[in-house]
């Protein structure tokens, strides 16, 4: 994190460089630790997909209220079943490389909790 300019401390002493005050010298900042999760730079795709998904919901209801056959709503929630699958699997991908990367470089017990984490996640998409 680069910082421009210094905050004034008061007569007689040094100015310090703005936004270091909490950071020890040798403390790694990652994107994450700014809030910025692992999808950002997705994001606009993300929500169009979301967007397509949430149409074939709202076609399977449509389907339902038509009183379409069975076999035709079930091969529109197979398809919306896949497409949320997809989804899950893309930001899970954006979650390992970048906050679970991140939690790496620090090291220490944040990636130890990382792992779990997405191990669990893991677990939880392969129950569906």
């Amino acid at each position: 994190m680069t910082t421009t300019g210094t905050t004034d401390t008061g007569a007689g002493a040094e100015a310090e460089p703005v936004g270091t005050g909490a950071l020890a010298a040798d403390e790694i900042v990652t994107d994450h630790d700014l809030g910025i999760h692992g999808y950002h730079h997705q994001k606009d795709e993300h929500l169009k997909r979301l967007r397509r998904i949430e149409g074939q919901i709202r076609g399977l209801q449509r389907m339902v209220d038509e009183d379409v056959y069975c076999i035709d709503i079930l091969t529109q929630v197979s398809a919306s079943t896949k497409a949320l699958q997809s989804f899950a699997l893309q930001l899970l991908e954006e979650h390992l490389r970048h906050c679970v990367a991140d939690a790496a470089v620090k090291g220490g017990e944040e990636i130890d909790a990382k792992v779990e984490e997405a191990t669990k996640a893991i677990a939880r998409l392969l129950r569906t």
